[in-house]
């Protein structure tokens, strides 16, 4: 049986391909902090996050004890008629749910949802487990209170870079609660191996992040920092979105993988000529990836209903 990269691409993305490239070359790619001094000054230099019309709501949710911040957005002009839980993005230790508001603005309002995008605390300050913590604090409240707040019961999740890291390990922990109240599941270029053991880990095994979020653990196989170790059963659909030129792609597709082996209705998406990152940059390869989320969305929201 043959399975190359060509075979995982739609032909219809072809003709963006030299817009695309064209768009990076203007482009100096870029590497993440490599030491605390490092991180200070790109926190420092970060621009606020631009604001979505109408804003989104700021609340801290509260479950068993645990509470977190999120940032709400709902659909205007409509009830909404399912839930995303969204996980940003940012190397564990950058970023924050305002971050997403303009894209999560667009997503409630284009697919008729409510989008609560969990603010979860960033590392070294606060290394694993305080992130997934955070995000199954989310996950639960949302699980207990989504029809009541918003009307439905009908709940996705999504997760952008580390945001996919930490969906996954969401989906895990709650399921091995014995209840996954998501019906789909949207990764984007995640990382799944933080023990740098397997061939795709070995490719990022240098990076400042994962000493940053790993802390002092004693196994960064642990399912919970590692999910490309764990059993992975009893899933709900999973579209995974990458780009052939990113670093994290052997990562993403030994994880899609492992998931179609697990019996787990799995989409794998490979774009050409995208890096890491691509769906958040002003190329039409995005354009179409971006478009592809939102179609593969709101068939599964459907289907859920």
């Amino acid at each position: 049986m043959r399975f190359r990269l060509a075979d995982l691409i739609d032909p219809r993305l072809q003709p963006l391909v030299d817009e695309t490239r064209a768009f990076y070359a203007q482009r100096t790619p870029g590497r993440g902090p490599s030491s605390w001094a490092d991180l200070q000054q790109v926190r420092a230099a970060t621009p606020a996050p631009a604001a979505s019309d109408p804003p989104a709501v700021e609340e801290v949710v509260t479950i068993d004890g645990r509470s977190v911040p999120v940032r709400i957005h709902v659909p205007t002009g409509s009830r909404a008629r399912g839930v995303l839980l969204e996980v940003h993005g940012g190397g564990f230790y950058l970023g924050s749910a305002a971050a997403s508001d303009v894209r999560n603005r667009q997503l409630a309002d284009a697919l008729g949802i409510a989008v609560v995008s969990v603010d979860h605390r960033l590392a070294p300050e606060h290394p694993w487990p305080a992130a997934p913590d955070d995000c199954e604090t989310a996950a639960r409240w949302l699980a207990a209170h989504a029809e009541q707040r918003f009307g439905t019961t009908t709940v996705a999740v999504s997760g952008f870079s580390a945001g996919a890291t930490l969906a996954m390990t969401t989906l895990l922990r709650l399921r091995d609660r014995g209840a996954v109240p998501f019906a789909a599941a949207v990764l984007q270029f995640g990382t799944y191996d933080f023990s740098g053991r397997t061939p795709a880990g070995r490719l990022i095994a240098d990076e400042y992040f994962l000493d940053a979020y790993a802390g002092v653990a004693p196994d960064r196989t642990h399912p919970d920092l590692s999910p490309i170790y764990v059993d992975l059963t009893g899933l709900p659909p999973v579209l995974v979105v990458v780009g052939a030129d990113d670093v994290l792609l052997q990562d993403d597709l030994a994880m899609a993988t492992r998931l179609s082996a697990a019996g787990v209705d799995v989409d794998l998406r490979v774009y050409p000529a995208a890096p890491h990152g691509f769906t958040g940059h002003p190329t039409p390869m995005a354009q179409a990836a971006n478009q592809d989320i939102e179609t593969w969305l709101d068939a599964h929201l459907d289907a859920a209903r």
